[in-house]
């Protein structure tokens, strides 16, 4: 049986046409995938970027990246996580970010491996992880996901919080867990996604006005796609996981980190710590960059995909 078309909303991507699929993990939930193929009449197909985004994103957020690559001559995958994007919603209050376990992104990944056997995608594959899917990404390599290299992107090996804050977030997670109000906002979240909750002047993102107002203009005009402030659950989850990743040694494969200078979303430390015992790893410091790098100012962005794309072309 073939792959089941989902929505894609191509007003918003802003990036060449992608095909959009219903996948499903093997515990039922549903989750959407989206390939943008190469323009092959710019040359042949070089590989294909399997791109795992971060918490609240979702597809169309990376039209302008599968633009990049393609221009460069990668095809590009990404894909909504369980719990956010078009991808089936977990808890009562769908704003929320939520996940049970998780480990249970890894049925994500093992999903999307699977699906890739029905399209006809140019090998090799190469991982980028931005952020959470960062968190996700490492783990996928520990399991052995098929790809020649991998990038990531303000990757999520730690979470960000003051001295004051971390004991704080580890006991009232841990007990939201156990007595039952796991699916409750971590206090000082927004109920409000994060780009319409927070003017571009003060944003932890970018410091791209455009780049801003394109991911402002994907939430208004399409707010199905919105994710708010993450749960209780997922704040206890995600720290057990930087945890258990972190007494790990590094993989094999070949890995390139960019961490923003700016960076004030996930914890810089995790990452030095991380890169600085991966023996086959390059850590490159973006100047002025914030959390998101791929949607950095035009010329910071270009030489990252510049970057890229020699990395993976010399991993393939």
């Amino acid at each position: 049986m073939g792959l089941q078309r989902a929505p894609f909303y191509r007003d918003v991507a802003e990036g060449p046409e992608a095909d959009a699929y219903w996948i499903t993990a093997d515990d039922g939930v549903r989750l959407r995938l989206a390939h943008w193929r190469h323009d092959t009449d710019t040359g042949p197909s070089k590989g294909t970027v399997l791109l795992f985004p971060g918490r609240t994103e979702y597809v169309e957020k990376y039209g302008r990246a599968a633009a990049d690559f393609g221009a460069r001559g990668y095809e590009m995958i990404a894909i909504d996580w369980r719990g956010q994007g078009l991808a089936d919603r977990l808890i009562k209050n769908p704003g929320a970010g939520y996940v049970g376990h998780f480990d249970d992104f890894q049925r994500d990944v093992r999903a999307v491996m699977g699906a890739l056997e029905t399209l006809p995608l140019p090998q090799p594959f190469h991982l980028i992880g931005h952020s959470m899917g960062g968190c996700i990404g490492l783990r996928a390599l520990y399991d052995g996901l098929p790809v020649a290299s991998a990038v990531f992107s303000g990757p999520m090996w730690g979470i960000h919080l003051s001295p004051i804050m971390r004991p704080a977030a580890w006991t009232l997670s841990y007990l939201s867990k156990n007595i039952g109000f796991d699916e409750m906002l971590a206090p000082g979240t927004s109920a409000t996604t994060y780009v319409l909750d927070q003017e571009f002047t003060d944003n932890a993102l970018t410091k791209d006005p455009d780049m801003y107002a394109y991911m402002q203009r994907q939430m208004t005009d399409h707010p199905d796609l919105s994710l708010a402030g993450p749960s209780l659950r997922w704040v206890h989850e995600a720290l057990m996981e930087c945890r258990r990743l972190e007494g790990r040694p590094s993989p094999d494969t070949p890995c390139l980190t960019f961490l923003g200078a700016d960076e004030q979303i996930v914890d810089t430390s995790a990452i030095h710590d991380r890169m600085a015992r991966w023996p086959n790893g390059t850590l490159d410091l973006v100047a002025a960059g914030e959390h998101e790098v791929l949607m950095e100012v035009p010329d910071t962005r270009n030489r990252i995909f510049d970057d890229c794309a020699v990395f993976f072309d010399k991993h393939s």
